[in-house]
């Protein structure tokens, strides 16, 4: 029985039926394979060339000047498509040539449309021209792991999320002994050009495999790639040239798909307050966006606390002739009372659930924890330097570097009369949770940065909120609004005046729609009271079924439900909006080699536009090189872009928080933005913070959303 059983299940796995609906290529991945990305009108014609844009400036780092000296002398170049053109720009246009590519660092929608606009020109202009991919990020050019990709390989990935078809890595070519292997490896190739796409990272380090392989005639193609959205470059004028990374927009829809979801949840069980932390170490840019598609109750912005300042502390130190310098920064304590602020505000209303979102590095904007991140990292370094060996090695339990610390705060001042730990950062840094004591303390990143994403930051920050909550239900200040019209009709059942009642029980029986108790009556036993000196109860009766009932709503609990958003978003379909920008920037790395460019970046200019108006460009990267303290020493990387808290986008999203609070009687004002689709009529075709930041910028009417 059990054999002719089998032969049966064989007999249903062969049939093609069954065969099609459980293979792993369905409909929609064909559908996604199928679609051909609008391109720019410069790609539409036979061949492109370049030109230098001199009104685009750059202030130049003396450091970048030194170590740069051949990419530093870089234009902006706009590639502009010609039929016909002189015979050499064709012959070099032509030519067959031996292109590398790498992924570098974390994957991010669109990844395999860059190598699919590269292959596309490539193979165009000569059908000759070998791609070749390196494997598993900047290991691959190191170890000179490499396969060639042909056609079937592309086409098999078009569309398609992740860098799943050559993989990647995240090796750092920052040595000599790095870029020496890496230049063996392009010249055992015999590459004519290298392209790296990937983040602030990978494009400083294609920009000095620029500068080293500049004489061996090997040109160097950056891509700008990031979920977080942190390469935004303008020129020393503000001129806009890479408005976004590709990646942010797909994975900022797929986030805010997954956190709408939980808006509707949260108002529908009514219970919970869903706490939503999204990527972003650096920067806020995607909370940004999540708060403009989703209408989340909170968002927090990194950039917007740092620049906070408390404005009555200030006045408060002016009045006693002193100045208050912790009042600059948001503290991690006030921040806890923001949040506070918020769900009080939508208690009062019954509103005792919502949705805060929280960027990944948010800590990193609060004042204090980043003076014990200096500090802190200052004191390893010190030490490592000192005593020659690894400060996680020599203390490897949190009480023994605890210790250390404890050590180093009774220690005599220096001879400037200053201590670097003292026993006032001892007192404050014991006050905080034991799992972020050692989150602070853990080893730094490969650039040493302290790694923010292994700290459980919404843990951190609602902790504080779930303590100041208690304290202020104790107050009777934390409190659930009684929908009036439920107290009436609950009276009215046993036969009770509402209106005698009322005043007894609520601070604003008057003129509420959602009644408070007053702050007095925090129990059973206080609610029996303010009944019996009301007159309404003598001291032996039980409070009445339908009172005490009303009075238990009114208890808040508060419950909260975490959630992370980053790699799941990373890893989704791109939107169309980054498989059309991502194909174009192809086509503008292949334009950009084909016309002898090095040193430069792939960009599109104009995205918030219709693609008949984008611009394909070469950015230099080396004048947009700054220094930063990486692993205790300064070193020349590109620089990461934060949210403008002047930004029109930023500016919008201040002025609507107060409506997406909804602390206000009636439904709540989330935003629905739908699943992520190719061709269809109803689509998110651009992010938010681009249209707003870009066709938004000039509201004299130069430029308009329809443009």
């Amino acid at each position: 029985m059990l054999e002719k059983r089998h032969m049966c299940i064989d007999e249903w796995i062969r049939h093609p039926q069954v065969k099609m609906i459980t293979s792993h290529i369905n409909q929609e991945l064909k559908n996604r394979r199928m679609y051909k990305p609008v391109v720019c009108n410069e790609f539409s014609k036979s061949c492109t060339v370049l030109s230098n844009v001199d009104k685009y400036e750059f202030d130049s780092h003396p450091e970048a000047v030194k170590q740069l000296p051949e990419m530093i002398k870089n234009k902006v170049q706009r590639i502009s498509g010609v039929d016909r053109a002189a015979d050499d720009c064709v012959h070099n246009f032509t030519k067959k040539r031996n292109i590398g590519i790498v992924f570098s660092g974390g994957p991010a929608p669109g990844g395999h449309n860059v190598i699919a606009g590269i292959f596309d020109a490539a193979k165009k202009a000569n059908p000759e021209t070998k791609i070749l991919g390196f494997l598993n990020g900047p290991d691959g050019i190191i170890e000179n792991e490499v396969i060639e990709l042909t056609k079937d390989m592309v086409d098999a990935y078009r569309n398609l999320g992740g860098f799943t078809m050559i993989k990647t890595g995240r090796t750092k070519i920052d040595t000599e002994k790095k870029l020496s292997m890496a230049k063996e490896t392009c010249l055992e190739l015999e590459l004519d050009a290298l392209v790296v796409i990937g983040g602030d990272d990978s494009n400083t380090n294609a920009v000095f495999l620029a500068q080293e392989m500049v004489d061996d005639q090997i040109q160097v193609i950056g891509v700008p790639k990031t979920i977080d959205g942190d390469i935004q470059i303008s020129d020393k004028n503000g001129n806009v040239l890479c408005a976004v990374s590709f990646g942010f927009h797909t994975a900022a829809r797929a986030f805010a798909r997954e956190i709408s979801n939980l808006c509707t949840d949260s108002s529908s069980d009514v219970k919970y307050w869903h706490v939503c932390k999204v990527m972003g170490r650096v920067a806020s840019h995607l909370a940004l966006e999540v708060a403009l598609q989703t209408h989340a109750n909170i968002t927090l912005i990194g950039e917007d606390l740092a620049d906070y300042v408390d404005f009555k502390r200030i006045e408060e130190a002016e009045k006693k002739g002193g100045i208050d310098y912790t009042a600059y920064g948001m503290t991690l304590r006030h921040l806890s009372r923001v949040i506070c602020d918020g769900i009080l505000k939508r208690a009062a209303v019954g509103k005792n659930f919502g949705v805060i979102v929280i960027p990944e590095g948010v800590l990193e904007f609060i004042n204090e924890i980043q003076t014990f991140i200096i500090k802190l990292s200052t004191i390893i370094s010190g030490y490592n330097t000192t005593h020659d060996r690894d400060f996680h090695s020599a203390f490897s339990l949190l009480e023994d570097k605890l210790d250390y610390l404890r050590k180093l705060a009774r220690r005599p001042e220096d001879d400037s009369g200053v201590s670097i730990w003292s026993m006032r950062d001892d007192d404050l840094f014991n006050d905080i949770p034991e799992f972020f004591q050692e989150g602070l303390l853990t080893e730094r990143d490969s650039h040493g940065n302290f790694q923010f994403s292994q700290v459980e930051t919404d843990k951190i920050i609602m902790g504080l909120v779930d303590d100041y909550l208690n304290i202020l239900k104790e107050q009777g200040i934390y409190r659930i609004g009684i929908q009036r019209a439920y107290f009436e009709k609950a009276l009215t059942s046993e036969n009770m005046d509402h209106d005698t009642l009322g005043p007894a029980l609520f601070q604003n029986y008057a003129d509420g729609a959602y009644l408070l108790f007053k702050k007095s009556i925090i129990s059973l036993k206080t609610l029996k009271m303010a009944l019996v000196k009301s007159g309404f109860l003598r001291k032996g009766d039980n409070i009445p079924e339908s009172v005490e009932k009303i009075f238990q709503k009114s208890v808040p609990k508060f419950k909260t439900q975490g959630h992370f958003f980053g790699y799941d978003g990373r890893g989704n379909d791109p939107t169309e909006f980054d498989c059309n920008y991502t194909y174009n920037l192809g086509l503008t790395t292949f334009s950009l080699i084909a016309n002898g460019a090095t040193g430069q970046m792939a960009a599109i200019k104009n995205l918030e536009m219709d693609t008949a108006h984008w611009e394909p460009l070469g950015i230099p990267i080396a004048p947009l090189m700054h220094l930063e303290e990486r692993k205790g020493r300064l070193a020349l990387v590109l620089e990461k872009s934060l949210v403008d808290v002047n930004s029109t986008a930023f500016l919008i999203v201040k002025e609507l928080r107060d409506k997406w609070l909804a602390a206000v009687p009636g439904e709540d004002n989330y935003r629905r933005p739908g699943p992520i689709y190719l061709n269809k009529i109803a689509k998110e075709d651009k992010p938010i913070t681009l249209i707003l930041n870009g066709a938004l910028k000039d509201l004299s009417g130069k430029r308009t959303l329809v443009d």
